[in-house]
């Protein structure tokens, strides 16, 4: 079951009767298209774009989220939900548990995980229940991941699942608005690099302390 799938049951905070199949995979288009063009041009796309990008009509899109707040509480949901499923994947699938941690980088990357700060800066509820329990499955998938490079020996021991993140968001994020091409080819490049400085043992001292995801909702 995708994460859109699960979602699509619950709206707002009533139960709601199992979607069709086309509207299923209409929602699950809109749910997939905000998510790409609020990492384009930041949560205040306009909504018409959204639309065309999922091919259909903004009746449509109206449909299925009532307004902003709630298409991005969903896309927030969607994003969290796939990326753990990511990390869960890669820890069970990969022998060696570095390789796990990579793979799970990378493919955080196709999850377009760099949209969730803005999104959760953009006045949607960060305590709504369903946003704090994937936030939490998020958190704990990443965190077994990194205890297992970590237990492995090969993961520095001074960082914690919100420096990841941070890094991911930083290095996954274009700049609102970039018509920049292919901008993936540099990022996986870039997060090489990245997980190449994670590795065991440190060549420097990190200052401040290691922060978990809570750690980062509490300071923002």
């Amino acid at each position: 079951m995708t994460a859109v799938t699960a979602c699509a049951k619950t709206e707002g905070k009533g139960q709601q009767p199992r979607l069709r199949a086309d509207a299923l995979r209409n929602r699950e288009r809109i749910v997939a298209a905000a998510r790409e063009t609020m990492v384009e041009f930041g949560p205040e796309v306009p909504l018409d774009e959204i639309a065309r990008r999922a091919g259909v009509g903004n009746a449509t899109l109206y449909r299925h989220f009532a307004d902003r707040p709630e298409l991005i509480h969903h896309v927030t949901l969607a994003v969290m939900s796939r990326t753990a499923d990511r990390a869960e994947s890669a820890l069970a699938e990969e022998s060696d548990a570095f390789q796990a941690l990579r793979r799970f980088v990378h493919a955080a990357v196709e999850e377009r995980i760099g949209a969730l700060c803005p999104l959760l800066s953009d006045g949607v509820d960060r305590d709504h229940p369903d946003l704090v329990a994937a936030r939490d499955r998020l958190e704990a998938a990443v965190e077994a991941v990194m205890g297992a490079a970590r237990a492995s020996g090969q993961l520095r021991t001074d960082i914690a699942v919100g420096d990841l993140m941070v890094a991911l968001t930083q290095l996954t994020r274009p700049l609102p608005g970039s018509s920049c091409t292919n901008f993936d080819q540099f990022v996986h490049r870039h997060l090489q690099l990245f997980l190449d400085g994670l590795q065991a043992p440190a060549r420097s001292e990190l200052p401040g302390v290691a922060a978990t995801l809570d750690d980062l909702r509490r300071r923002s």
